[in-house]
């Protein structure tokens, strides 16, 4: 899919699949146009990557015609810009909890290059943009993909302005974060857990927005939150995948060779 292709299907309700891929080998994309992804999850918060290697990913998946999308180490707008400069075909924001920091997003990755009191114009109200520089933004950064992460109880009080604002495409659930702040870490099958996940992915659903959890601890639990309105399908990523593959199969092979 295109960034503008994607953002039509996460607004409309339509399923996007995604996995986050780090790795650096040069044969990690085409492996990545093999498994049938439509955007790739590239991580800066949690993951040490310069901004040279931060570029050469983005550019290379770019070029095979599959977005990346990154997730900055803060929701500071600059932090935004400086991976769209790099290539990145959109924007997530970690662990947002007010409508105002997704606008300060909304700003870098919808509005570029505005900036200032005329950055702060538009998004206070969009129709203080003459017709031509509107239809110059919509150009230049409708395919840019914007999702912010919803990892606390803050952010679920919080759901219905977040989701309200206009350039939001998609939230997706953190949940470590989200266990942690629900004082019942990593209990991803308890019912106080269960009952949070579906009610952001009801709100952000009712506002048109798309949503999601990026899980790795279940297929069966993926698809169960799939069906309860998540069209954001976030799966596990290479290095999750990579560690429970092998780790079972050398297990699988100790096992079978004790005492051989």
């Amino acid at each position: 899919m295109t960034g503008r292709e994607l953002i039509a299907a996460l607004h409309d309700g339509r399923r996007v699949f995604s996995s986050a891929l780090v790795a650096m080998s040069p044969l990690w994309p085409n492996l990545a146009r093999q498994i049938g992804i439509d955007f790739v999850f590239v991580d800066t918060e949690h993951v040490p990557l310069d901004r040279q290697t931060l570029s050469w990913i983005c550019q290379t998946y770019q070029a095979l015609g599959i977005p990346p999308v990154v997730r900055i180490p803060c929701n500071d707008p600059f932090e935004a810009c400086k991976v769209l400069d790099a290539g990145a075909g959109g924007v997530i924001g970690p662990y947002v909890e007010t409508a105002d920091q997704v606008r300060g997003l909304v700003g870098a990755v919808k509005l570029r290059p505005l900036k200032g009191r005329r950055l702060e114009e538009a998004l206070r109200d969009p129709d203080t943009l003459e017709p031509e520089l509107k239809d110059y933004l919509e150009q230049r950064n409708g395919d840019k993909i914007l999702i912010v992460n919803i990892e606390s109880t803050p952010a679920i009080e919080n759901l219905h302005e977040i989701c309200s604002v206009p350039g939001l495409d998609a939230v997706l659930i953190g949940p470590h974060d989200l266990s942690c702040s629900l004082g019942i870490p990593e209990q991803y099958d308890h019912p106080r857990f269960d009952e949070a996940v579906r009610t952001i992915l009801r709100v952000a659903r009712e506002h048109g927005v798309g949503a999601g959890v990026h899980f790795w601890l279940g297929l069966e639990q993926e698809i169960t939150w799939a069906k309860a309105g998540g069209n954001l399908v976030m799966h596990a990523s290479d290095i999750a995948a990579f560690t429970s593959t092998l780790k079972s199969e050398i297990g699988f092979l100790r096992q079978a060779l004790e005492g051989v």
